[in-house]
């Protein structure tokens, strides 16, 4: 593969017009792609096979998709909210010293409800008198109010006029808020946080590289690499399913992954350069071997990414695969264009003050001193690494899984307005309703949701349940249970569990089929779902990794001591972020609104990703080793002169992979911010600890046997030469005999 790379990185500095207008072609067939295809990204997901899913469907098809949608908590949609008319909910809580079931209060209420329902583009207001939507000591009460169109299309005049209302019944000493629809908080792909990460890697860039023209490099080909990645996710959108969240995830990845496989391939080239090598003569070699790594690393992380798939949850499949797919743009774009950029800048990336290969500046000293440290005492470094890394991932032992819910939204935001408002009137358990669909196709499901409400109510952990609302046939009857807390609260959790070891009896007494769904039930099923698939996703992205890094490395030991070394990265990494966004540490550092449990599918994409970044480090940092090992280096020596090589572009690398993603934790996304966080927690984790003490301290015990492996294997195994140690002797005979 080396030498097939090597041409390749040739080929493309000298065809560097041909290849740059190929690479400005796909982004402008791509960009137009998106943009006339009618794209849309969705704000919410569904969870297809889970009993709460399969509810929402039921309750679609008894009561009509609306109703469906109403009953739908937190991210959990059930149609497509592009296409259905939006409902909002204003919320009014009474003047200090007074009720709703006051007369005049409640003359007052129904003054701004009808100017909710005058305002233009608004369909209906519920009657909550009639409705009884009043909270049960009267403080407050709210109202749905139906919008003409969906939430994506409501004129901002709509969204103005309803705010104001809000700001009238305030300024007339009640609290007033409004949600849902238009009002909803919406996801910020972008925003000016993001710059700050870009801003940082160039910095890290400039450092490491010492010149601007260098450094602007790896930036441009990310950003470009990122645009195509984007708009081919907004060009898909048209056809399925694509969350808001996904674009995010890709954007965090491409922008990362871009800048450090170009910096790897950049960094030996200008090494070449130093040496004396012509640019053609350097990009063929750069590309050859560190170019070999980069593909490498990226098949890593597609794999890892992609299989995201295997998890049976549809927009963790579509997630895994963006992610995967910006990821391969960014290997193809690090051996094609920016040997072509290369091509551009000629001679003039040239280090200034040239050394040999074998010469030490500062960093290369600093390098050399830690390595020796390590190299020297790596029983006492190890034990102490370890250590360490337990320590930071104890709090790993009180993880909790829900859903996000408006709870955690931004307290200036309506949503957070609303539900703070609602939990302190009404309840914090109608903010996370259960619904419970009682089915009886044969009819008479009135009398049989009387009899299933009663029994309910007797059940711990309930506050209220409200009576049976049947459709118009009556084979159908919803039963809405109130808990005592939140939509994420243990409590609820075991109310779920609790209504659901009930069902069997209920339902044999009665005679109907039983569903629950809800933010609550949703959070059971949803964690289930991913216990089951998570034992077959890690038997299948770490096997196939570890096969890969078997092919790559030609060794039993290194595999495994790598995966080892990544699960001490995901424990360290699940540990910070629970002490961050669970219990609450520097919360105010990290803008965290509230704290919470962690997000339901958070394991499963973390560990995915971040074990492809993880095995990057691995292959960029033991690929030197090997390389001095196959050059006849002693094993210790191997070790060192291999982290003193690679030590400093891996941890500049590292410092750029977690400036990118430390810049979306204050983008401002409930659902984006902990899974950057926890992504750049485990990357610095794995970078500095991890592959810059515990892995050379490790390879240093294992000594030759690190690098044992069978013949049997070694005869089957194809050689890939990630090293290019075939490549530099067939250059280095053919530079001999060209002397001769």
């Amino acid at each position: 593969m080396a030498t097939l790379l090597y041409r390749l990185g040739r080929w493309s500095m000298r065809r560097r017009r041909f290849v740059l207008v190929g690479w400005l072609v796909v982004l402008s067939a791509v960009g137009t792609l998106a943009a006339t295809s009618g794209a849309h990204l969705q704000e919410s997901f569904s969870i297809p096979g889970t009993e709460s899913a399969r509810a929402q469907e039921v309750l679609a098809a008894r009561f009509g998709a609306a109703f469906s949608d109403a009953s739908a908590q937190g991210p959990l949609g059930g149609s497509d909210t592009t296409s259905t008319p939006a409902t909002a909910r204003i919320i009014l809580a009474a003047p200090a010293g007074s009720t709703v079931a006051d007369p005049a209060t409640a003359q007052a209420a129904g003054v701004f409800l009808a100017q909710a329902a005058a305002v233009p583009g608004v369909t209906g207001v519920s009657d909550p008198f009639t409705q009884k939507t009043i909270a049960p000591n009267a403080s407050a009460l709210y109202a749905d109010i139906q919008l003409a169109v969906p939430a994506a299309d409501v004129p901002a005049s709509t969204v103005h006029d309803l705010e104001a209302v809000v700001t009238a019944a305030q300024q007339a000493g009640w609290q007033a808020a409004i949600s849902g629809g238009p009002f909803a908080d919406k996801l910020e792909i972008l925003s000016g946080a993001e710059s700050i990460g870009v801003i940082a890697a160039l910095v890290v860039l400039v450092i490491t590289l010492g010149s601007l023209l260098a450094a602007g490099m790896p930036i441009l080909t990310a950003l470009l690499g990122v645009g195509i990645g984007a708009a081919g996710i907004f060009a898909i959108s048209a056809w399925t399913s694509v969350s808001s969240a996904t674009l995010a995830l890709a954007l965090m990845l491409g922008l990362a992954v871009g800048i450090d496989y170009a910096l790897f391939i950049l960094s030996r080239y200008r090494s070449l350069l130093a040496e004396g090598k012509t640019p053609l003569d350097a990009v063929g070699r750069a590309v050859g071997t560190a170019g070999s790594a980069v593909v490498f690393a990226g098949t890593t992380v597609v794999i890892a990414s992609a299989g995201l798939a295997v998890v049976g949850i549809p927009f963790l499949g579509v997630m895994g695969v963006a992610a995967a797919v910006t990821v391969a743009v960014a290997v193809l774009i690090a051996i094609t264009l920016l040997p072509a950029l290369l091509g551009f800048a000629g001679s003039r990336l040239t280090p200034r003050h040239a050394r040999a290969a074998d010469s030490e500046d500062d960093a290369t000293f600093v390098a050399s001193r830690w390595g020796r440290l390590v190299t020297g005492h790596p029983v006492v470094v190890l034990l102490l690494g370890i250590a360490g890394v337990a320590l930071v991932a104890v709090p790993t032992l009180s993880l909790r899984l829900g859903l996000p819910t408006d709870g955690q939204s931004p307290t200036t935001s309506h949503a957070r307005q609303a539900y703070d408002l609602q939990a302190t009137t009404f309840g914090p358990g109608f903010n996370g309703p259960l619904v419970v669909l009682v089915d009886a196709p044969s009819g008479g499901a009135s009398a049989a949701a009387a009899t299933i409400a009663g029994k309910l109510g007797e059940l711990p952990d309930v506050a209220l349940v409200a009576p049976p609302t049947p459709n118009d046939g009556d084979t159908a009857a919803i039963v809405t249970v109130i808990p005592t807390g939140g939509p994420t609260s243990v409590e609820t959790a075991d109310l779920v569990n609790a209504i659901r070891a009930e069902r069997p009896g209920l339902e044999t007494s009665t005679g109907t089929v039983i569903w629950v769904t809800g933010t609550a039930a949703a959070n059971i099923d949803i964690s289930a779902k991913l216990a089951a698939a998570l034992p077959v996703f890690l038997l299948l992205v770490i096997g196939l990794a570890l096969v890969l890094l078997l092919v790559a490395f030609r060794s039993i030991l290194v595999p495994v001591t790598a995966a080892i070394g990544f699960l001490l990265s995901v424990g360290a990494s699940f540990g910070a972020t629970v002490a961050v966004y669970q219990w609450g540490w520097l919360a105010s550092v990290f803008h965290v609104n509230a704290t919470g449990p962690l997000l339901s599918f958070m394991p499963v994409i973390l560990i995915g990703v971040l074990f492809g970044l993880a095995m990057d480090y691995e292959v960029f940092l033991v690929s030197r080793m090997r390389e001095e090992h196959v050059h006849g280096a002693e094993a210790r020596r191997a070790v060192l002169v291999g982290f003193e090589h690679g030590s400093r572009v891996v941890l500049a690398a590292a410092v750029i992979m977690v400036s990118v993603f430390v810049a979306f934790v204050f983008g401002g996304s409930t659902t984006v911010a902990p899974m950057a966080f926890a992504l750049g927690a485990g990357i610095l984790v794995d970078a500095l600890v991890v592959r810059m003490v515990l892995i050379p301290a490790v390879m240093t015990l294992l000594g030759d046997s690190a690098w044992w492996l069978p013949r049997w294997l070694d005869r089957v195994l194809p050689n890939v030469d990630i090293e290019g140690a075939a490549l530099t002797r067939r250059l280095a005979q053919e530079s001999a005999t060209t002397t001769l």
